[in-house]
C-alpha cells in the first residue's frame, strides 16, 4: 500500500479513475476537463496533482507547480478515515461546511448541485479506499 499523496498513490488512484466508467465515462460525457490538486491544510502548496481530459485522467504526478482547477484541503487524519470509509453524498456536504474540507481552489457548491459532476466527483472518493492509503 502506497503513502497518501505520493507519486505511486496517484498514479493508482489515475489507472482507478480511468478503470471505473461511474468516473471516467460519465466526466468523458460532459468533457470535463481538469487539473486537480490535494493536499493538507496549512500547507503552501498542495501535495499531488492530477490531470483530467475530457473524463480520462492523462496524468498524475507530486505537484510541481501546476495551476488548478480544483485544490482540495484537508487534515492528513480526515483524509486517512475518508481512505477508509469514502464519503457519499451526505458525508461530502457536511465536511465541507464544517471545514473539513476545504477547496483552495474551486467553486464546490456549484458542482454539487451540477449531476454529471457530483456522482462522479463522489465515487472519486470510494475510488480511494479501493486502493487504500498508509498515513
Amino acid at each position: 500500500m502506497a503513502q497518501l499523496f505520493s507519486n505511486e498513490w496517484i498514479n493508482e488512484l489515475k489507472d482507478a479513475w480511468n478503470n471505473d466508467p461511474e468516473v471516467a465515462d460519465k466526466l468523458e460525457a460532459i468533457e470535463f476537463s481538469s487539473t486537480i490538486t490535494c493536499g493538507f491544510k496549512g500547507e503552501e502548496t498542495p501535495s499531488c496533482v492530477f490531470v483530467v481530459e475530457k473524463g480520462k485522467a492523462i496524468s498524475a504526478g507530486l505537484y510541481n507547480g501546476e495551476a488548478a482547477d480544483w485544490d482540495m484541503r484537508a487534515d492528513e487524519s480526515d483524509w486517512m478515515n475518508w481512505v477508509s470509509k469514502p464519503l457519499g453524498m451526505t458525508g461530502m456536504g457536511i465536511a465541507f461546511t464544517t471545514g473539513k474540507l476545504k477547496f483552495a481552489t474551486g467553486d464546490f457548491k456549484a458542482m454539487i448541485k451540477n449531476p454529471s459532476m457530483a456522482g462522479p466527483f463522489i465515487k472519486s472518493f470510494s475510488l480511494m479506499s479501493q486502493i487504500g492509503a498508509e498515513a
